[in-house]
């Protein structure tokens, strides 16, 4: 009988071997690889004596069509109900209409890590030379920096009140035909973010934690960010984590927290990946870090993504690429996005033999140069299928 997840008083999660899981379809693309995704998640969980207790809510372009609502109610409700969730990519009209439906969920619920596992699975084509050497755990703030949609738009009475409001309070001066947006970082949603990557460092044996931001500019928004997460480490790690200018670089047994400013982390997460392990950062510093990290390794096509809140144990699992809606209904894209979601939502409820099956099979199925389009055609002697054979093929070796 499915049995809904609870959270202990410890905040860890109470799992049943039937856990009901709120599920959105996508729109777009969404119709092929959510089916494709599921097959292989069901078989995995059976294996290992579970079974998943899938209730579809709605989000999206689906959910307008049905309920006049892109974002209903219910669906907020139910993901809050039931703790953890995971999803398939949703439409966002790009200059206007509705704002992001992926950041007003993660905004109504709080959940204010976007965790981002990037790492190379062996036979996955690659435009560098050792995708090997990238193996790293993004923490992207996911509640604050431009995000929080605070904007006015340009020539508008709002606009022109602002702008003559910081020119006169501020003694700023601001082009008349600026549209003028707020980037609000502070230092409850700094230090959460912050504390959730070292204690994710501690736990899973990582070696360090690198604090990305842009301070040397931005010093009280991005320099702050940094700031307080030295702070944090002295306040509450000291006995597991230690900052950069307090040891010298020499973390001895601890975690090392170090810092890097934004731009130089791009060019050196490509010339240096292996000096990276897990990464802190703003919002808006993540966004680009995660996708040009995800390009390292195969492509956002099979880079997973979840939006967690740690306190209250709620968690959104979900596929990090766009629609693609000229590919939609033509069984023909990766499902590995919101798969890799998938082995990353087991390892949260624990189910860790099921996400290794899952990750095993996977690279034995490219391994055999079994894959779908995106990959064949950077592969000699591949087999290209569909994204439903793609899926069958990785049950098949599970």
């Amino acid at each position: 009988m499915p049995e809904k997840i609870t959270q202990n008083a410890d905040g860890s999660l109470n799992v049943p071997n039937e856990p009901i899981i709120p599920f959105i379809e996508g729109d777009g693309t969404g119709v092929d690889i959510w089916p494709a995704a599921k097959l292989v998640m069901d078989a995995a969980a059976a294996k290992q004596g579970k079974t998943i207790g899938w209730m579809e809510v709605l989000a999206g372009q689906k959910a307008f069509d049905n309920t006049g609502s892109w974002l209903p109610d219910e669906t907020v409700g139910a993901f809050r109900e039931y703790l953890i969730g995971i999803k398939g990519p949703l439409t966002t009209p790009i200059g206007g209409g509705i704002r992001s439906l992926n950041v007003a969920l993660r905004q109504i619920l709080d959940l204010y890590v976007c965790l981002r596992p990037v790492r190379w699975f062996t036979g996955v084509p690659s435009p560098v030379k050792h995708p090997e050497k990238v193996d790293m755990v993004i923490f992207r703030e996911n509640t604050e920096d431009i995000y929080a949609g605070l904007e006015v738009e340009e020539g508008t009475p709002e606009a022109k009140r602002l702008i003559e409001m910081l020119h006169d309070e501020m003694g700023w001066t601001i082009r008349p035909d600026s549209g003028i947006g707020i980037k609000p970082i502070s230092e409850t949603g700094s230090k959460r973010l912050i504390r959730a990557a070292i204690e994710h460092a501690v736990r899973k044996g990582r070696k360090s934690v690198t604090i990305v931001h842009k301070g040397n500019i931005q010093k009280f928004t991005e320099g702050a960010f940094m700031n307080w997460g030295y702070e944090l480490t002295r306040e509450e790690f000291a006995d597991v984590a230690v900052g950069w200018d307090d040891c010298g670089g020499d973390p001895g047994d601890k975690v090392l927290v170090k810092d890097a400013i934004a731009d130089i982390t791009l060019q050196q997460v490509l010339t240096r990946p292996d000096e990276f392990d897990v990464i802190a950062t703003t919002n808006l510093n993540g966004d680009y870090l995660s996708d040009a990290l995800a390009a390292q390794v195969g492509g956002i096509g099979i880079a997973p993504g979840g939006n967690i809140n740690y306190v209250t144990g709620h968690g959104i699992f979900e596929a990090t690429h766009g629609t693609a809606p000229k590919y939609a209904g033509q069984d023909k894209v990766n499902p590995g996005s919101v798969l890799l979601s998938g082995v990353m939502m087991f390892e949260h409820l624990g189910w860790q033999d099921a996400a290794d099956d899952i990750v095993r099979a996977l690279e034995a199925t490219i391994g055999d140069k079994v894959v779908t389009y995106d990959f064949a055609r950077q592969m000699e002697g591949a087999t290209e299928v569909k994204c439903s054979e793609f899926a069958q093929a990785i049950v098949d070796r599970l």
